[in-house]
């Protein structure tokens, strides 16, 4: 399976209980993501990485609320709880991810004035991560992801993942969503009519 690779999306502290933006459950998809990770022969992380006072954060707006949409010089952001800042704790891995067999560790979102969903785009959709040059040069062209949150960071990347013309896989039972208003169902249905392939082994 020399050609395709695991991409382990924000696997990171403040995305799991107890963190500044917890997605519900989100520490229960690490044993499987272990699973799949020693399982793998290629292994890509992304890390969100923001500067203190990140443009994303509702606490750069005076007044605003997190979780409150504003309009940005690239289109409408929704504004988050500060999370992530470069060398917290936060930003970390959580602890008990296997991330040392990763070979290489995408870092987004450390742009100030721009946030980072994809593993592929900034959030302008035009500024690349380099993330699809790595994978064509390494002769990768079948990727399957994982990691937090479904309806963001996972779905985000899957779509641009199928952009650029890679076979893409989201394995829903190493996911965990956020869910913000309905943007579950609404992501789920944009990777199903974009091509990318939703596996949910718990039902198997």
């Amino acid at each position: 399976m020399a050609d395709e690779a695991l991409v382990v999306i924000d696997l990171q502290n403040d995305f799991c209980p107890g963190g500044a933006l917890a997605v519900a459950g989100g520490d229960e998809i690490v044993p499987l993501v272990n699973d799949l990770i020693r399982h793998a022969d290629h292994v890509v992380l992304t890390q969100d990485w923001h500067p203190a006072g990140h443009s994303s954060f509702a606490s750069s707006h005076p007044g605003s609320q997190p979780f409150t949409m504003i309009d940005m010089p690239y289109g409408q952001q929704t504004l988050w709880p500060d999370h992530c800042i470069q060398g917290s704790l936060g930003s970390d891995f959580h602890s008990g991810l296997a991330w040392t067999k990763a070979e290489l560790v995408i870092r987004k979102g450390f742009r100030p004035a721009i946030d980072s969903y994809s593993a592929f785009f900034e959030n302008d959709r035009t500024t690349p991560t380099g993330l699809a040059g790595y994978l064509r040069e390494r002769g990768i062209d079948t990727l399957t992801l994982v990691g937090l949150a479904t309806d963001f960071c996972v779905a985000f990347s899957a779509l641009d993942a199928i952009s650029q013309g890679f076979k893409t896989t989201v394995r829903l039972d190493a996911c965990r969503g956020i869910d913000l208003n309905g943007s579950l169902e609404t992501m789920l249905h944009r990777m199903r009519d974009a091509g990318v392939a939703l596996e949910d082994h718990v039902l198997d």
